[in-house]
């Protein structure tokens, strides 16, 4: 599948914003703290930020509202519909925090679970694709749970060393949630390896019975929306080492300068060491998951691509 920036920022920078948004939700910082009521700001700048570049993948961005007529039947209008109730109660929480220094603790809640359900909504758009095989797992949405909570624990610490929380319980929560993301994902793309072809050229032309299907012509000569979109294709030699630069960036690093931040924090109290590790920590852990959603829709196979030999 063809990896279209503007959808590998939206699920990377939503997923981001969601994970701040339930840790903030949870109560877990301080709200008289400036920085706290910074992070309720960049979690709703995050999400929307990443809500505006999902339109720009489209042919026609003014026609997106349409997406949430069909929630009945549809992932992408529930994920849409879920999105904008999200932000009743975030902001509601962010008006509290910002205002009036406190917590709240019911709509804190709401927002937390509301933000946990959009990233699944939004991981269920490509897990619920039988025509991908890779994307039809059932550690799809488990993966894409897992990254928003890392990232947005590994903001949290950002923001907690600068006072506005406990900084070792952030960065031991964004270091397990990192762990956690990573392991599966390695799983979620063992598994996907492994599968064995539901669909191939003999179930597609139905000629199986007969023997081995070989394409003879190209259904198109010149290059189209199907080509273009669902026939992209990366080398494993590449893939796989991209997958390892981005265990190493997203992983590896990230959770070794969150230690050095929180040891700073501990020791120096809060300060430049500490911010600028803990901000190194959010800029690296932010690479490795775009590498990582990159290739997520890059070793996709689409089943179509079937009729065009591939």
């Amino acid at each position: 599948m063809h990896p279209a920036l503007s959808i590998i920022v939206f699920t990377t920078l939503s997923g981001m914003g969601y994970g701040l948004a339930a840790l903030l939700g949870l109560g877990l910082f301080d709200p008289t703290a400036l920085a706290t009521k910074i992070g309720y700001l960049l979690a709703l700048a995050l999400i929307a930020g990443g809500l505006i570049s999902s339109t720009l993948h489209l042919g026609n961005p003014q026609r997106a509202w349409r997406a949430l007529s069909q929630w009945k039947t549809s992932w992408l209008s529930r994920e849409g519909v879920l999105a904008i109730l999200t932000f009743i109660p975030l902001t509601i929480c962010a008006y509290a925090a910002i205002f009036h220094d406190r917590h709240l603790v019911i709509p804190g809640l709401l927002a937390a679970v509301l933000s946990l359900v959009t990233v699944y909504c939004t991981a269920m758009i490509y897990g619920s694709l039988k025509t991908v095989q890779l994307w039809s797992q059932p550690l799809t949405p488990v993966t894409y749970l897992l990254f928003s909570l890392a990232s947005g624990a590994t903001v949290g610490t950002l923001l907690a060393v600068t006072g506005a929380a406990r900084p070792w319980l952030l960065a031991i929560l964004a270091i397990l949630s990192t762990i956690a993301a990573w392991l599966v994902k390695r799983r979620w793309r063992a598994d996907g390896k492994a599968l064995a072809p539901l669909s191939t050229p003999e179930t597609a032309t139905g000629l199986g019975a007969i023997g081995r299907v070989r394409l003879f012509e190209r259904p198109h000569i010149n290059d189209n929306y199907l080509t273009r979109e669902m026939g992209f294709k990366v080398a494993r030699k590449h893939a796989d080492k991209l997958f390892g630069i981005a265990i190493l960036l997203g992983g590896l690093v990230p959770s070794a300068l969150l230690v050095i931040a929180v040891f700073a924090a501990s020791t120096m109290g809060p300060g430049l060491t500490a911010f600028l590790a803990a901000l190194l920590a959010v800029l690296s852990h932010y690479a490795g998951v775009f590498v990582e959603r990159w290739l997520f829709f890059a070793e996709a196979r689409h089943a179509v691509m079937n009729y065009y030999g591939r």
